[in-house]
């Protein structure tokens, strides 16, 4: 048996599957262990992250199936859904790794006055900081009623925006390589499917149409 052939498209496909619904249940799970341990109490947050490991799952499903039984319909429709995802995806990651500390200020500090009292306090006491930028009124109120340990132990605390300009660049870098690697895990899982949906099964009835 040759790598190229029916039985090696189809395992290959089959694995790539199965390393989707690996990762949508860690999603799935990594989100149910910051609800359980109180890291993360915005639903949205934990709605979004399930979301996309359900979404995942279910992709990796009709992959599977599709490859199982060598399924024409599941097969062009995971194509057609995996293909999307990849053009969503990349642009995504690309977005992450070009965004410069500008405009991640700016994104922070929008990001912040839309948030609610409790998730605001959540985060002071989570990076240890007070405030954001103490640039307007507002920061300086904020500031003020700031529950963080570190206003117990000195008077005056580090800004949140500084630490959270620190994390974020971190973050978006690994989120940006992450998903640019993981999206050509995509096309490669593309290319396989339109390989092996165009393939004949070696036993089945030769004069079938596949």
């Amino acid at each position: 048996m040759v790598c190229g052939g029916f039985a090696c498209s189809k395992n290959a496909l089959c694995a790539l599957n199965v390393v989707y619904m690996l990762v949508g249940f860690l999603l799935i799970g990594v989100a149910a262990w910051a609800k359980g341990l109180g890291l993360v109490s915005s639903i949205h947050i934990i709605g979004g992250v399930i979301a996309v490991g359900v979404f995942l799952l279910l992709i990796a499903v009709a992959g599977l199936v599709g490859a199982v039984n060598h399924h024409q319909v599941l097969l062009f429709f995971y194509m057609i859904i995996l293909g999307l995802v990849f053009i969503f995806q990349f642009g995504i990651s690309c977005s992450c790794l070009a965004i410069n500390l500008s405009k991640q200020t700016d994104v922070i500090n929008a990001s912040w006055w839309v948030m609610s009292n409790k998730t605001r306090d959540e985060l002071e006491r989570s990076f240890d900081c007070c405030g954001l930028f103490n640039l307007t009124t507002l920061d300086q109120q904020d500031y003020a009623f700031c529950t963080a340990v570190c206003k117990s132990r000195s008077p005056t605390c580090q800004m949140c925006g500084e630490k959270f300009l620190k994390h974020s660049d971190e973050a978006l870098k690994i989120l940006g390589g992450v998903g640019l690697f993981f999206s050509f895990t995509e096309i490669l899982g593309v290319w396989l499917a339109m390989r092996f949906r165009n393939q004949k099964d070696p036993r089945a009835n030769p004069s079938a149409f596949l």
